[in-house]
């Protein structure tokens, strides 16, 4: 499965498919005030500026996935309903960590929605480690929103399952 570099192209669609998996689920978990802030438009202008650090599946115009990467926080990763279960995820997951790795990042982060138990299963069976609650400002078009959630961390270039090196020089 390819992960590519999104494109002009993608960003509407990218924007869609980022409010349908966010509602999908956050709708019942997160409150109210912040969900109106979350519109698509409101990620178009976010995302618009940071298209370099965004990676998709799928082709152009029609992604399945993508990932956003922020300095040493994988910021977003998202997959579309329709494409959950076809390896979508893992291959944007792959993708990202391989990326902090290339920068000498050896331990990413990410903000879980804390009652996002579908996200967060899907986080440790990669390999990450829920390090505890924390308090982040959710980017909205009014400012940031302080919203508590799970942080998730995750060492690279370390199988902690065998305690020796995957195959990855170090950084």
């Amino acid at each position: 499965m390819e992960v590519r570099d999104a494109l002009g192209e993608d960003l509407l669609p990218l924007a869609r498919l980022w409010h349908h998996g966010w509602t999908d689920a956050h709708a019942d978990i997160l409150p109210v005030a912040l969900a109106r802030l979350r519109t698509a438009e409101s990620f178009v202008e976010r995302l618009r500026p940071a298209m370099e650090s965004v990676r998709t599946v799928g082709e152009p115009g029609a992604p399945l996935g993508f990932h956003w990467i922020k300095g040493d926080e994988l910021y977003q990763i998202y997959v579309a309903a329709e494409a959950r279960g076809q390896g979508v995820a893992q291959a944007l997951m792959a993708d990202a960590e391989a990326r902090f790795l290339a920068r000498g990042i050896a331990r990413p982060w990410l903000a879980c929605a804390i009652g996002n138990e579908r996200a967060a299963r899907f986080y440790r069976k990669a390999g990450w480690t829920m390090t505890g609650v924390e308090c982040v400002p959710a980017d909205t078009a009014e400012g940031p929103f302080p919203l508590d959630v799970w942080r998730f961390e995750r060492a690279l270039g370390v199988d902690t399952a065998s305690g020796g090196a995957c195959g990855m020089s170090p950084a």
